[in-house]
């Protein structure tokens, strides 16, 4: 069985690549179940590149959405709305969000996930992929292009918006309910019944690397770390510490004035300059030089507040 591409339920497992050719199915949306190396089902769509838009042929953002999130929450459609403009989008629902199967593990095996929606979007003729990903979904796209923890596809930028930096934090009103939702009983079943989301009742064993140990593997691959000075959940010390950790002149770092938490906070004007940076970096050459200069203390990031 092919990891990554599964036939839509109730319909036979016939590639559509094999159908119509690449081209012909990156012209067209549609629904589609992917299945990961582990064995789980992951609900995901393709969202064809709008073609009133500037949208260059090649390139897929490829959308990882946050903790409680799913492809058909409306934050999310609009991201994809705006992503459009830029090429073609893939959507996923993370394992125990959505339709898809099996049970959230917060950030540890939901690399998985993105890696067969990474793998679908260049099985469907993109040779350009970028991922985004937002708040749990940022985690993940970080530990995903370091190329670790079983991950096989490869990205060509990555972007994570509102993620942390270091796993079990605590430090906020906000994140404190979340690990009562995450780690207690009555949590579990307040986030199946009230969040929808499913989530393995057991601990981390052993527990993953986490986003700021990832970041220094992912040069020279570009990255793009999104904050707001609004974030409820997590501190500026967050994107602070994963711009730091980067390699030289790897990362940029855009602290956003006013903005909240992951991708329900993120205005379209914020999305547009993702997908503005996305498609700069994907056509600008790699290596020393390509991106913008760095502060003069030798930190790998630039804020920008808009």
């Amino acid at each position: 069985m092919d990891a990554g591409w599964q036939g839509s339920p109730g319909s036979p497992t016939v590639s559509s690549i094999t159908r119509g050719g690449r081209n012909t199915t990156r012209k067209r949306s549609f629904r589609h179940t992917l299945l990961t190396t582990d064995g789980v089902r992951i609900a995901a769509a393709h969202d064809a590149a709008d073609p009133a838009g500037s949208a260059g042929p090649d390139l897929c953002l490829v959308v990882a959405h946050g903790f409680s999130g799913a492809l058909e929450r409306p934050a999310v459609r609009r991201a994809v709305g705006e992503f459009r403009t830029y090429g073609g989008v893939v959507t996923f629902s993370f394992r125990g969000h959505g339709t898809s199967g099996g049970r959230s593990t917060v950030g540890d095996l939901e690399v998985l996930d993105l890696d067969a929606a990474v793998g679908w979007a260049r099985r469907l003729g993109y040779r350009t992929v970028a991922t985004v990903g937002f708040s749990m979904g940022g985690s993940v796209v970080l530990r995903h292009a370091a190329g670790r923890d079983g991950v096989v596809e490869p990205v060509d930028a990555v972007v994570s918006v509102s993620a942390p930096a270091r796993w079990y934090y605590r430090g906020t009103a906000a994140m404190r309910r979340l690990n009562w939702a995450v780690t207690r009983p009555a949590g579990r079943l307040v986030s199946r019944y009230g969040l929808r989301t499913r989530i393995v009742g057991r601990d981390w064993d052993p527990v993953p690397p986490s986003p700021v140990e990832s970041v220094p593997f992912i040069a020279p691959v570009p990255l793009l770390i999104v904050h707001g000075d609004q974030d409820p959940y997590f501190p500026l010390d967050h994107p602070l510490s994963l711009a730091r950790a980067a390699a030289p002149g790897a990362a940029d770092l855009w602290v956003e004035r006013g903005f909240g938490h992951a991708e329900n906070a993120a205005a379209p004007e914020l999305l547009r300059r993702v997908g503005d940076w996305v498609r700069a970096r994907t056509a600008a050459p790699a290596g020393p030089g390509a991106l913008p200069s760095r502060p003069p203390e030798g930190s790998s990031w630039t804020a920008r507040r808009s």
